[in-house]
């Protein structure tokens, strides 16, 4: 670090420099898929209805994908549990903007976005979701969010 140089300052992980970020790496959905699937981007997006998504997110934290799995089921209308899938991604990754200095300063959730396949390793069977209350409450918020036009999704 330089001197002068704030330690809490956040480095931003790019397409063209992303070899420094190390997984494990995981990816909630609604989806149930096997281990050696390739999730590709160009589906439906879980948070726009009628929107293909030009890119597949993923995160080095556990939570912020279980934040992934429990909103792609609810927003479905799925009463079922959704899946966190640790996962390699196959191609240069960068932050997520839509996170990034844009909701929390740097990038606490560890979350990225690539437009290339991530290969499923395995499924996190053992997570633990939130209470009803803390999720409707991230869902109420979401809809405000919506009602306000500000659930712009940078894809």
């Amino acid at each position: 670090m330089r001197s002068g140089e704030d330690p809490g300052a956040h480095t931003p992980v790019t397409f063209e420099s992303c070899s420094h970020v190390e997984g494990p790496f995981y990816h909630g959905t609604k989806s149930a898929v096997e281990a050696g699937t390739e999730l590709v981007p160009g589906y439906g997006s879980n948070f726009h209805a009628g929107r293909a998504s030009n890119n597949i997110y993923f995160s080095a934290l556990v939570e912020t994908a279980v934040w992934g799995a429990e909103l792609a089921t609810a927003l479905a209308g799925s009463a079922e549990r959704g899946h966190v899938y640790v996962v390699e991604p196959t191609g240069p990754f960068e932050d997520d903007p839509n996170v990034t200095n844009k909701r929390f300063p740097g990038n606490p959730t560890q979350s990225y976005r690539t437009r290339h396949p991530l290969r499923v390793v395995a499924e996190v069977k053992e997570w633990e979701g939130h209470e009803p209350a803390v999720l409707n409450g991230m869902l109420d918020h979401l809809a405000q969010l919506r009602e306000q036009g500000l659930d712009v999704i940078e894809d």
